[in-house]
């Protein structure tokens, strides 16, 4: 049986991103029958064509019904999750079920693009899996008499390569173990396994399910879009008449979010591959390859199941025993369209895997024939004249298959009344409903305000307990009185309230957004006298964070959104919005650890190119960047988005361990908290070079803005157009046409004079600012040297440039660009530092030297004039000495400059050597090499002044005892 691919563009699409729409995002997908389009927003000529066994559409041509089911408007190819969805694909699960066939459906797709809501749906439209059993139970009721069926229902979820038992009450530490059997295959040890008679018992299941991820997903600090949930239904059928039992396994599978790590980021980070969370995800992909080279007749040598949890539970779903369905759900946005075409590639490899089903009926099944078929020739010998001996078989055959499928479950009125309790209490009392990235995940929860005070926090004795990072066990206390709820933080704990902290009592409205902790998220529902008809389904995760993002004044009108004349929002500006809120959470997770951790670690997101332009003028693409600022050093970072949220894994991974009371020590090299000094870049300035086109000198005072448009220095900076000699030209060498120079030799100077009022000296001692540039076609950029404390350094350094040969492109370059000046930090470690003060110390004592050397010309000269007074005799004698004295002297300064030379190279090298950045071994060599380095470099440095020093001292000594002698 093939393994059905099936593209399902999924209603989701309708509630999880209607955030894109509403800011204007494109389509880039068309469905035509079963093939699947998708053009590239930036070259719209330029589509890829796919071809599956199902393509649905349901991005558009929908109206809502009076029950909330999302219906086809009219003639269109809307498919619907019931009408549809589940008619293609449901029933085929089920058909393969009764047939006794192992049957897997596999849902994959990027984060909010309609996985979750194909597998379980949301409200009115319901998705496959309740689909799946209600429909299972409804068939088992039409059945004949003679068959009885055992149904068990199980619910996990894999996160970080922990399996967690989300039917059980109680969690283990370091999750459920993956065991093997020779027969059973992988399996996990001690998942709860619940029998179920009716679909109101696996409904029951599926809520409580669902509460315990949302609270393990709180309480582990966990991300529901990193995580994998399995629903496995295993179904038994027993023939009484025919001694014949059928099993099958149905695997219902949510898997993570497919989105991929840029390689801008998480790949030059020194601990990629450091984190579990990818790891199952990643692994899939490898295996469904090898499966896929495998179907197309390749050599396959290995495929990777045992390198992950989810592929050894699966491994029969994959590439065995199940007929699988695979349900590719993408988004039709222009700023998913990366993440889209990845997904159609993958689904399309997947297409290629073909599976070997076969029906699971019992092993002892033919042996049971036999023995039947012997039994009744006895029992036919046994049975007297005019007996049928069916009383016998009928006895017989009861006590080998005395086994009832109908497990009542005790807890089940109870369950029922607690329903009946909470729709009361919600009739009667204001109460807090949870929020959750996941959709599925929301209103899930239900925290209920009773009069009178009510305590929250994660001690056992507060009346609502909340579990979560940054909670404290008294964290905040609600005061229901006289139909008003006020809502007041505990000690400086965190609360906001509609995207704002408060800090004293406030009065709390309906539909107020509480956030509690780092990012505890809820709906205030009001008392029943102040609740409206209004639809709820708009306050979901994207609008709390947006509010916040709105109360700390970040907008997309601030991203410049404003795009060209159309009026809709630019797609790299909106996914840079999008990336923000996004990463707000993790961000404020991230500084909860390190406080907890002690890591004095503070982190803020920036935007990276927010008002900065390339050297044309045009705005750069916008990235959002991620500010890391040692609290006691002041050292700072700028992680990317892709790095950050790799290392935020890992920091979950090192919570985790310390929320155990495990030890929490590590090693720097394995501390995600942790970074070698790396150059940060400050800000920039332009200088436009147009001036110099037509032989103009430029005497420029510009700011030096950061990436966010804020004034971080003033610079001074002069462009000069002189000969090949330096002399610096006046009016009179102006041209009228740069196309005067075409052809010919073009020299001029730039001279950075100084800085005035740096801001990033004033921040913290110790750190120190580079400026840098680069001209025209010139390989890297120039550097002035480093200048450290001052807030308002000279530079004053000058580079001299020339063209030998002005070509058209040259000219044209000094007509329309700028002079882009980099603003960097230069702390990049205490050698280099310490490397150029031992600089300036040579050049100051080379300045000392100098002085002595015009001294000893100086005597040199006056002893000349007297030399010229002396006799004949006493002249020979002397000037026998001179000579032999100014050879000695330009003997010591020959060697000085040899010597001099070999520090010169040293130092070079040393400025030029760049660190390694991938491979931990080769950077601690690298390190050990610069000290020894820097080392040698000192001593050749210290020996050479040294010997100077004491060849002139000599020298000196001599001439003056010899003058002495002369004069005596």
């Amino acid at each position: 049986t093939d393994l059905n691919d099936c593209l399902y563009f999924d209603t989701t699409i309708i509630i999880s991103i209607q955030r894109e729409k509403d800011a204007g995002s494109r389509c880039v997908i068309s469905m035509n029958s079963n093939s699947t389009s998708i053009y590239d927003p930036r070259n719209p000529g330029h589509m890829k064509t796919f071809t599956f066994d199902l393509a649905y559409w349901s991005h558009s041509g929908f109206l809502k019904d009076e029950n909330g089911t999302f219906i086809s408007a009219g003639s269109n190819s809307y498919a619907g999750q019931v009408s549809k969805v589940f008619r293609d694909l449901g029933q085929g699960v089920l058909e393969s079920a009764w047939q006794g066939y192992n049957a897997t459906l596999l849902a994959y797709g990027q984060t909010g693009s309609g996985k979750s809501y194909s597998m379980i749906g949301y409200g009115a439209n319901r998705g496959l899996v309740p689909s799946v059993c209600e429909e299972l139970f409804k068939a088992i009721q039409s059945q004949e008499k003679n068959k009885q069926y055992q149904i068990t229902f199980s619910m996990l979820e894999i996160y970080n390569e922990q399996v967690i038992d989300l039917l059980s009450k109680t969690r283990k530490p370091s999750g459920l173990k993956i065991r093997e059997d020779r027969h059973q295959g992988f399996y996990v040890d001690g998942l709860k396994l619940v029998p179920c008679d009716n679909y109101a018992q696996i409904e029951r299941l599926m809520d409580q399910g669902n509460k315990m991820r949302t609270t393990a997903t709180t309480t582990m600090n966990a991300s529901s879009s990193r995580s994998h949930m399995v629903v496995t239904i295993q179904f038994k059928q027993i023939f009484l008449d025919e001694a014949i039992t059928k099993q099958s396994v149905i695997n219902l599978v949510d898997l993570a979010g497919s989105e991929r790590q840029k390689s801008s980021g998480s790949e030059k980070d020194r601990l990629k591959e450091g984190t579990r969370v990818n790891l199952s995800l990643t692994t899939l992909g490898n295996v469904i390859s090898a499966l896929a080279e495998a179907a197309t007749g390749k050599k396959v040598l290995h495929i990777p199941y045992r390198d992950s949890v989810l592929t050894k539970l699966l491994q029969s779903a994959l590439g065995g025993n199940s007929k699988t369905i695979m349900i590719a759900a993408v988004s039709p946005a222009d700023i998913c369209y990366e993440e889209t075409l990845s997904t159609l590639r993958y689904a399309e490899r997947t297409k290629k895997i073909r599976n070997k089903a076969v029906v699971n009926a019992s092993p002892a099944e033919k042996l049971i024939r036999e023995l039947k078929a012997e039994n009744n020739k006895l029992l036919s010998r046994l049975a007297g004249p005019g007996s049928t001996g069916r009383s016998i078989k009928q006895t017989t055959n009861t006590s080998l298959y005395n086994i009832s499928c109908y497990f009542r479950h005790p807890t089940e009125m109870t369950y029922f009344s607690i329903l009946a309790q909470e729709r009361r209490m919600m009739e009667t009392f204001p109460y807090l409903l949870n929020i959750n990235e996941d959709p599925q995940l929301s209103w899930v929860l239900k925290h209920f305000i009773q009069d009178g005070t009510c305590d929250v926090g994660q001690s056992t004795s507060n009346a609502i307990i909340l579990r979560g990072l940054g909670i404290s066990d008294k964290h905040a206390t609600f005061t229901n009185a006289d139909g008003k709820v006020t809502l007041a933080p505990r000690d400086m704990c965190k609360v906001v309230v509609n995207g704002v902290p408060i800090t004293g009592k406030t009065k709390l409205q309906h539909l107020d957004r509480v956030i509690l902790g780092s990012n505890s998220a809820y709906l205030y529902v009001g008392p029943p006298a102040e609740r409206t008809e209004e639809d709820l389904s708009r306050y979901d995760y994207d609008f709390f964070q947006s509010e916040l993002a709105a109360a700390e004044g970040f907008s997309v009108d601030k991203l410049g959104a404003a795009g060209s004349g159309e009026g809709r929002a630019d797609p790299s500006v909106l996914a840079a919005f999008h990336d923000y809120i996004k990463l707000m959470p993790l961000v404020a997770e991230a500084n909860q650890m390190s406080q907890e951790l002690k890591k004095e670690l503070k982190f803020e997101l920036k935007v990276k190119n927010l008002a900065l332009s390339d050297s044309r003028g045009h705005d750069l693409q916008k990235e959002i960047t991620v500010k890391v600022t040692h609290a006691t050093t002041n050292q700072v970072w700028v992680w990317s988005k892709a790095k950050f949220i790799n290392r935020k894994f890992l920091m979950e991974e090192l919570y985790q361990h310390f929320l155990e009371g495990e030890n929490t020590d590590v090693n720097q090299d394995s501390d995600p908290f942790w970074d070698p000094v790396e150059v940060v870049h400050v800000g920039s300035a332009h200088v436009w070079l147009q001036a110099l086109a037509y032989r103009m000198k430029l005497e420029e005072q510009t700011e030096l803005l950061n990436s966010e448009g804020l004034e971080e220095a003033v610079l001074l900076i002069d462009l000069s157009p002189c000969s090949s000699d330096g002399r610096l030209f006046g009016e009179d060498d102006m041209v009228i046409d740069p196309l005067e120079l075409l052809g010919r030799r073009v020299d001029f100077q730039i001279h950075v004079a100084e800085c005035l009022g740096v801001k990033w000296l004033r921040d913290a001692a110790g750190r120190g600012i580079q400026i840098g540039y680069r001209v025209y076609d010139l390989p890297r950029s120039l550097y002035t040297k480093p200048v450290w404390k001052n807030v308002n350094p000279k530079i004053e350094e000058t580079v001299h440039f020339s063209a030998l040969n002005a070509s058209y492109e040259f000219l044209n370059y000094l007509q329309k660009n700028a002079l882009i000046v980099d603003f960097k930090d230069s702390d990049a470690g205490n050698e280099v530092p310490e490397l150029y003060r031992k600089l300036l110390q040579m050049e100051q004592e080379t300045e000392l030297l100098r002085e002595v050397n015009r001294a000893l010309r100086e005597e040199n000269v006056l002893l000349k004039d007297k030399l010229k007074k002396w006799d004949t005799g006493h002249h020979e004698k002397m000037c026998s000495h001179r000579t032999s004295c100014d050879a000695e002297f330009a003997k010591a300064l020959k060697i000085f400059y040899q010597n001099m030379n070999v520090v010169r190279q040293q130092f070079l090298q040393l400025k030029q050597s760049r660190p390694p950045e991938d491979n931990l071994q080769v950077l601690r060599l690298f390190t050990e090499r610069q000290s020894q380095m820097i080392s040698d470099f000192g001593k050749q440095l210290e020996s050479t002044i040294y010997k100077l020093k004491s060849d002139v001292a000599l020298i000196v000594k001599k001439k003056r005892e010899y003058t002495a002698h002369s004069k005596s």
